[in-house]
């Protein structure tokens, strides 16, 4: 019998992916350009499934800003053919589940349900994004649900610290805008304005239907082919390039912690050092072990919560850490993590690398358990490369990265202007200046 505790990640992963062969991609593409991609699992009894689109928050100009999370909304509430009552009972009368959501480069509308109604959910997806009508009495009171959205995000600290970073990042640029718009621009919003961005903007070759479960490819298409029939073949625009500038924002606030958010410009998707910056951000701050975690919470105590993140675009992209700590912490705080940024290209260990990979994979390989992960990975693959990666390409490319590549991407970072945000009992926090001497920038 095989001991699976002394069997290496790696084996693990490698041999579950081969296991996997069974499961098979699908792709079509229609007249119109709608592009089709199923991912059929037979050893399950649901199906996950939606649309999604080439088009969000950086589609919009600043008057406009948070029109594409209003048509988001809007499209729930009542077509030509059903109510926004009507939409909701449809799909939990089959138990299914429906839902939709807004990011910078991406909108998103899709459900879950069993594998015999994927043709309701279909429907209903057709339904809303072709004959949404946009009725007056349902858009006030949708108006005011936003607003109500903005308040809560504005009243949650560590949530709305995030939107200060994005716009400091990239200034006055489309990348720059919250999501949620802002209170004045939705109360400005006109039905009519939000139906013209939909026509405008969502066309046939800026959408992927995506599928994942167990699901016949030719019967999904038989059906999209069926009900999108109305859709402009194609809605694409230029837009702006996404070019980050950093620098400081400032707010305080009577607050118990201080928010931090401390950031550098990072790379966009397809970049060669897109899985190294993966890598090294899970090193720092990708979990309990991590550098930063070890050394500032737990050898130290100056936080509750420390991490890091990488976010990419279609030509740019962020690397931040977030911290939440105390006003007396906090001057102890900023030094402590400028110095493990300065020191991490030049001190790399093996074993922290390797595990690094190892997390990365595992993360990767739990999420293919779950079909609205494998959705949604297939549908923002095909937006973003134009293809499905296949996991063992993406853990080839983990594997690839080597300690030399992590201390280059390092140095580069780490040398270049900053990006720092900070919310709330402020009076201690090291100037924007000292951060950049001390990371001598």
């Amino acid at each position: 019998m095989i001991d699976l505790l002394k069997l290496s990640p790696v084996f693990l992963i490698e041999n579950t992916i081969k296991e996997r062969k069974h499961m098979t991609i699908q792709s079509t593409t229609l007249e119109n350009g709608l592009r089709i991609i199923s991912d059929t699992i037979p050893t399950v009894e649901t199906v996950s499934l939606g649309v999604w689109l080439n088009v969000g928050t950086r589609n919009e100009t600043k008057d406009i800003n948070g029109i594409a999370h209003m048509l988001e909304h809007m499209a729930f509430k009542g077509t030509k053919r059903r109510s926004a009552v009507q939409i909701a009972e449809e799909i939990e009368a089959v138990g299914g589940y429906l839902n939709a959501y807004t990011a910078r480069e991406t909108t998103a509308y899709y459900a879950r349900i069993l594998k015999d109604d994927m043709p309701l959910a279909v429907d209903i997806l057709a339904d809303i994004l072709q004959n949404s009508t946009f009725d007056a009495e349902e858009f006030a009171k949708e108006q005011s649900v936003i607003i109500q959205e903005i308040g809560q995000s504005n009243d949650t600290p560590d949530d709305v610290v995030f939107d200060y970073f994005q716009e400091t990042c990239f200034s006055d640029n489309s990348m720059a805008w919250p999501t949620l718009g802002t209170v004045d621009v939705i109360q400005s919003l006109k039905p009519e304005t939000v139906k013209n961005y939909m026509q405008n903007h969502y066309g046939a070759k800026q959408m992927v239907f995506a599928a994942a479960g167990n699901i016949d490819h030719e019967k999904l298409v038989t059906e999209i082919k069926k009900t999108f029939t109305s859709l402009k073949a194609d809605c694409s625009q230029k837009l702006d390039p996404a070019v980050y500038k950093g620098g400081e924002y400032r707010q305080k606030k009577d607050l118990e912690q201080v928010h931090i958010i401390l950031g550098f410009e990072g790379v966009p998707y397809g970049h060669s050092d897109y899985y190294t910056l993966s890598v090294l951000s899970t090193l720092l701050g990708g979990g309990m072990s991590s550098r930063l975690f070890q050394e500032i919470r737990e050898k130290r105590g100056l936080v509750y919560t420390i991490y890091s993140y990488a976010s990419s675009y279609k030509d740019s992209g962020i690397f931040g850490i977030y911290a939440g700590t105390g006003q007396e912490e906090v001057k102890e705080l900023l030094p402590v993590v400028c110095e493990q940024l300065k020191q991490v290209g030049s001190n790399l260990l093996d074993t922290e690398i390797k595990k690094a990979k190892a997390q990365l994979k595992a993360s990767l390989m739990m999420s293919l358990e779950n079909t609205s992960n494998r959705c949604e990975r297939l549908a923002n693959h095909v937006l973003i490369y134009g293809r499905p990666l296949s996991a063992q390409e993406i853990i080839d490319k983990i594997n690839a990265v080597s300690k030399e590549d992590l201390a280059v991407l390092a140095n580069k970072i780490f040398m270049t202007r900053p990006t720092l945000t900070t919310l709330g009992p402020i009076d201690h926090v090291m100037s924007f200046e000292k951060v950049c001497e001390q990371l001598r920038c």
